[in-house]
């Protein structure tokens, strides 16, 4: 709730005492966090605390931001006044904002992006028109609304340099009246979409992040896409799982093990696995273990990118 009921909650599920809440966000407990933007320059740095000298604050925004795995700030393109219009699943800007939220210099940094960058967090900037993320040399344009003109309505519009990476569209639904189906694509494993191959270091990225293996036909889907991945290469393989948020029903796991030793046995050459989860690791480790198979289960990616580049 906003106004004076800021930090008020309807329907709540759980209710947690303050300071019991920012150990839990301190610690890492965020998997995702979806944040306002008020100011957000070339670095990827966002502003949020202060405007045209007044100082309004940053509350909880620095705790959730910083220690967030990921981070998805969202806000309009420009503010005062913007008007779009979406028709037949395509977006007009009818009138531009009179306030860009896209500047060279911001009034102070509340979220600094080079950290976040150096630290490898996946961090997007989401506006009606165009969805931009973090990359090494900041922000770099990855996705644009069906209907708009990346030089007219973006390149353009901004004040300094951009790098546009591989653009692809917006996901179309959100422009569509009908519903996205969004149950069906949260919950569903998607195993195809999970899997890339680096051919130059001939290394194979599995990102089972926020994955949940229910059951045995779930365990089928994932053989079946890393055998039709890494049969063809003809050759074994380096491998970096992420486990971040991973679940396996407890009814599943031992079966989930022997696959994973199936894998591992058939097409590795090396492998290095990391979740932030210390119970995760702990349980998944254990049953590696018992397997005989690498157990070592890495806190960060760049822990398992280090691990991997020693072997």
């Amino acid at each position: 709730m906003g106004g004076l009921d800021f930090g008020a909650a309807v329907n709540a599920q759980a209710i947690i005492d303050h300071a019991s809440m920012f150990d839990f966000i301190d610690g890492g407990g965020l998997d995702v966090a979806v944040l306002g933007m008020a100011q957000c320059d070339a670095s990827g740095n966002i502003n949020v605390s202060r405007f045209s000298g007044r100082r309004v604050g940053c509350g909880g925004f620095v705790d959730i931001s910083q220690r967030s795995k990921k981070v998805v700030f969202v806000g309009a393109f420009a503010a005062g006044g913007l008007m779009v219009s979406v028709e037949e699943g395509r977006l007009a800007i009818v009138r531009e904002g009179r306030h860009p939220k896209f500047i060279a210099v911001i009034d102070e940094i509340t979220f600094r992006g080079r950290v976040a960058a150096a630290e490898e967090r996946e961090i997007l900037y989401v506006t009606e028109r165009c969805v931009f993320r973090l990359g090494e040399r900041g922000l770099e344009l990855a996705e644009v609304a069906p209907g708009i003109d990346i030089e007219r309505d973006i390149l353009a519009r901004l004040p300094f340099p951009l790098v546009v990476g591989e653009v692809r569209p917006m996901e179309p639904a959100i422009f569509r009246p009908a519903p996205m189906g969004l149950r069906t694509q949260l919950l569903d494993i998607r195993i195809e979409d999970r899997i890339s191959y680096n051919a130059d270091t001939n290394t194979v990225f599995l990102n089972y992040a926020g994955m949940h293996v229910r059951t045995e036909e779930d365990l089928g889907r994932i053989k079946d896409a890393v055998d039709r991945t890494l049969e063809p290469l003809g050759r074994r393989v380096h491998s970096i799982v992420n486990y971040d948020s991973f679940v396996a029903d407890p009814d599943i796991l031992d079966k989930y093990a022997d696959l994973v030793k199936y894998v591992e046995e058939r097409y590795y050459i090396s492998v290095s696995r990391y979740a932030t989860s210390g119970f995760l690791r702990l349980k998944l480790g254990a049953e590696l273990r018992k397997r005989r198979l690498s157990s070592h289960v890495f806190e960060t990616r760049r822990e398992a990118r280090r691990h991997l580049g020693a072997t």
